[in-house]
């Protein structure tokens, strides 16, 4: 399987960046392909310009985000690791939805009628956030989360969420905490519970 990571994180010393490298080692270790898009490491530029916007309504983009759009025409699974912050997308990561999942490409419309043109793919998303789960619960951040992530993005595009992680209390994990969420990753790969 071919598998595409898309991360964004800035720091190299990230649990972020920690998970990014147990994803790429658990697939390594299972054979399969991979390619790594670090949006911070390419430069990538997160701003949808008013040249982007009339080049996607006449189904042109840029070679930079025709780049990475060849990397997700190519392949079967995607997996984007990014951490939460301002009950969001990092900016250079929702650039990178703004920019690469253009109409005409992600999405389009059919006499009105919204059709997602990523189907037959699957995606795994993980995220790290500094408020534990239930403070999330408690507040409906956690359907927000979802609402506007995975239903508003990813399955709009028509991928296949096979899981989304949620690491939360990440700012003050302990040892033992990601000890479990890099257990879970290595499950989630290794042993190939979505691939097959």
């Amino acid at each position: 399987m071919k598998n595409l990571v898309i991360y964004a994180h800035p720091n190299p010393a990230s649990l972020n960046h920690f998970f990014k490298q147990t994803i790429v080692e658990s697939l390594k270790n299972s054979g399969e392909e991979i390619v790594v898009r670090d949006l911070n490491e390419i430069n990538f530029n997160p701003v949808l310009s008013l040249d982007d916007m009339r080049g996607q309504r006449m189904g042109q983009v840029s070679e930079e985000v025709k780049t990475e759009q060849d990397f997700i025409s190519w392949a079967d699974q995607i997996i984007f690791v990014y951490p939460i912050w301002w009950t969001g997308m990092p900016a250079i990561m929702k650039g990178y939805i703004d920019r690469v999942f253009s109409y005409g490409f992600a999405y389009r419309y059919d006499q009105g009628v919204q059709k997602g043109l990523l189907t037959g793919k699957k995606t795994v998303i993980v995220n790290s956030h500094g408020k534990s789960n239930a403070e999330y619960q408690a507040m409906g951040m956690d359907k927000a989360l979802a609402l506007t992530s995975d239903t508003g993005i990813f399955t709009y595009c028509g991928l296949e969420i096979k899981k989304h992680f949620y690491f939360d209390k990440a700012d003050r994990a302990s040892a033992e905490n990601i000890s479990e969420w890099e257990n879970q990753i290595k499950m989630l790969f290794e042993e190939k519970t979505i691939c097959n």
